[in-house]
């Protein structure tokens, strides 16, 4: 049901085991385009499938590379919004947190959150598509895309592509996030896409409180214990933290 700040505040200020799933909706926010949406101007000519696949890659690597330079390019421009920030101080006041994110702009860890488990990789990063070796820097010396120093294997970006698997400890990690948690947020996400869309009905299954923060809630579950805040997630996460610790400041978890 379409609920209030003030009540969500409540459960998260008595709240000692806190989960997070975020999704597209929340990199939105500042200004980072979604995939589909990224598709813009030549890159419309493309299939989705050939620039993010391992046989897109293979058949065009200077493709595909140049497409997720472009879009690297963008992130780097973002900044984290107020739902980013939100999250982190949530996170410094609530001793057993998790943040799982099926976003890969690295925005989060920039506003402050320390514990999150990125789902669908990060696009800051690259790997080698040869020995699948993760790297946080890369030397650019001309060749497209850049090999890997170590075995010569092309790099490409540390991120989920179609037809594979998202990374096995994430998941488990994230899996484990939802049984344990007594207050479970799905913020900006339609929780349409799996493994990830199941996480926070698994959490309901197994007692906790869920609370969806999204424009609209078309297409989610409804059932007790289920609460929506529908609106911008930027506006409506900084009034909850608001009002459950600036307002109250006796509140604390143990």
């Amino acid at each position: 049901m379409i609920t209030t700040v003030e009540a969500v505040a409540q459960l998260l200020a008595q709240a000692k085991r806190v989960a997070v799933l975020t999704g597209a909706g929340v990199s939105a926010e500042s200004g980072i385009p979604t995939f589909r949406d990224a598709m813009t101007g030549m890159w419309s000519r493309f299939d989705p499938f050939e620039l993010a696949s391992p046989e897109g890659f293979a058949r065009q690597p200077a493709m595909v590379w140049n497409w997720y330079a472009e879009r690297r390019a963008s992130v780097g421009k973002a900044k984290p919004n107020p739902g980013h920030f939100a999250l982190a101080e949530i996170e410094r006041r609530v001793r057993h947190f998790t943040l799982i994110t099926q976003n890969v702009d690295g925005l989060h860890q920039q506003a402050g959150s320390r514990r999150v488990i990125e789902l669908h990789g990060n696009i800051r990063r690259v790997k080698c598509s040869r020995d699948g070796g993760v790297k946080d820097g890369w030397t650019e010396d001309g060749e497209v895309p850049p090999r890997c120093s170590e075995c010569g294997g092309y790099l490409r970006p540390d991120v989920v592509w179609f037809g594979e698997l998202l990374p096995a400890r994430a998941l488990q990690e994230a899996g484990s996030a939802s049984l344990d948690c007594d207050l479970f947020f799905s913020i900006g996400t339609s929780n349409l896409v799996e493994p990830a869309a199941s996480l926070p009905w698994t959490a309901h299954r197994h007692g906790a409180k869920v609370v969806v923060v999204n424009p609209t809630d078309e297409g989610q579950r409804r059932g007790p214990g289920i609460e929506y805040l529908l609106g911008n997630s930027g506006e409506i996460l900084s009034q909850v933290v608001n009002a459950a610790w600036h307002k109250t400041s006796k509140a604390t978890h143990s």
